[in-house]
């Protein structure tokens, strides 16, 4: 159940950018299991929207190896910027924008039990011009760190992994770049905000058990401990307020909405 105040905040990012010669691009973002792609997917039926997924444009396992290869072996790991193919993304919203109203415009999708993108034939088809466009996804809005900030680890996983810290350099570099210029397309964005990065193995967890429709046992959720360490360091930082938000929703431990404010808003 997605709460009325969050579709409310959609409707009105949408209403505020609208003109009849522009299909508003209005981004949500927050931490892994916040429940970004539910509020997407209903926000979209109810008001006529289209929506795509960050997660859906990751790079194909061939391409994040031979990444992982030329660059830093961390880059196997599907999640932190560097890893998605935004050429693709482009190319999508393009079309979208540009559609008229029986056009059919394909849209990514990507496997994460695969953790591969799915073959072009499986992709879901956007039917018309949409009213406006929503897109998902964790680091949507961030910011760049400060390259004083990259030389602390922030976890097992930078310490051990990334000791040079080239790996964290290069993400933040694409957050600064290709990703920035992303972000500058966007109307409005709304962030989900969960009370700390402790919540957000739980909700990880969670999600996970929806996909496979079965509890996740200890040993998956030892892996997903470490997998979520390549998302905690830009996590922190957005929920430090290192995110370009127009609106902020507080989440709770349970992610019921505390309250929704203006980004920087008392």
């Amino acid at each position: 159940m997605v709460d009325p105040r969050l579709i409310q905040a959609v409707d009105d990012l949408i209403r505020r950018h609208a003109r009849p010669d522009h299909i508003p691009l209005i981004a949500i973002a927050g931490a892994q299991g916040s429940g970004k792609s539910t509020l997407a997917a209903e926000a979209a039926k109810r008001l006529s929207c289209a929506t795509l997924s960050l997660d859906d444009v990751y790079l194909t396992k061939a391409e994040r190896a031979d990444l992982a290869a030329r660059v830093h072996p961390l880059f196997a790991v599907r999640g932190p910027p560097g890893t998605h193919d935004l050429a693709l993304l482009d190319e999508t919203l393009t079309c979208l924008r540009t559609a008229g109203p029986d056009e059919r415009t394909p849209l990514p999708a990507f496997d994460k039990l695969a953790d591969d993108r799915r073959p072009e034939a499986d992709w879901p088809v956007f039917t018309g011009r949409p009213r406006a466009i929503l897109l998902e996804g964790w680091c949507l809005g961030a910011t760049p760190e400060d390259q004083a900030a990259l030389t602390t680890p922030a976890n097992a996983l930078e310490r051990d992994e990334d000791p040079d810290g080239l790996w964290r350099q290069e993400v933040n570099h694409a957050l600064g770049a290709d990703y920035a210029r992303l972000f500058a397309t966007f109307d409005a964005l709304l962030f989900l905000k969960a009370p700390d990065f402790d919540r957000v193995l739980d909700w990880r967890a969670e999600q996970e058990a929806t996909l496979t429709g079965a509890a996740v046992p200890e040993a998956r959720r030892a892996e997903l401990a470490r997998f979520i360490q390549s998302f905690e360091r830009i996590t922190r930082h957005m929920l430090a307020g290192g995110v370009r938000a127009d609106l902020v929703a507080e989440l709770d431990e349970s992610r019921i909405v505390r309250r929704i404010h203006e980004n920087g808003g008392a």
